[in-house]
């Protein structure tokens, strides 16, 4: 089996068996991100507990790259501090934009090594960073909620 190969293989079955999809409560923050170039579209939820993502979870239509991506993010991020989850997402946007010229490292991406392939089609980036995009985005709007309890508290 060749390396092309089963990249291919882990996509599919990320598309397949979609990690962390079907939207989930509680959450803290949610957005929606549209790939303006093809129409795919996420809604995307974070859940956070102090730093640490506790659950990510969305709906989403688009094609086998961008949902297989999302699912990959997923894994790499839940049960991880936001800050470790910004800088594998840095290390995935590098990834992409490389154009194929990447050295990925495989404890960082794990099942993201596998978009390597994709990066030499630049049309194709966007769909990749389609659901890490709204991540970053839901993560740094779920660190600036306040949490009910100290809401309340000031209320007293």
């Amino acid at each position: 089996m060749s390396v092309e190969s089963m990249y291919q293989d882990i996509i599919l079955d990320h598309y397949k068996a979609k990690h962390g999809s079907g939207l989930r409560d509680p959450y803290q923050a949610e957005v929606t991100h549209v790939n303006p170039s093809c129409g795919d579209e996420i809604l995307l939820r974070v859940q956070l507990d102090g730093d640490v993502v506790t659950d990510v979870s969305y709906d989403a239509v688009g094609c086998s790259i961008s949902q297989a991506s999302t699912s990959v993010m997923h894994d790499l991020v839940v049960g991880k501090r936001v800050e470790e989850g910004m800088a594998t997402a840095a290390v995935f946007t590098e990834m992409m934009h490389s154009r194929g010229e990447y050295d990925p490292d495989e404890e960082v991406l794990e099942d993201g090594i596998a978009f390597l392939g994709v990066a030499q089609f630049p049309a194709r980036v966007k769909c990749a960073l389609l659901g890490w995009s709204a991540w970053k985005d839901a993560a740094a709007h779920a660190l600036a909620v306040e949490p009910v309890e100290a809401k309340e508290e000031k209320n007293d």
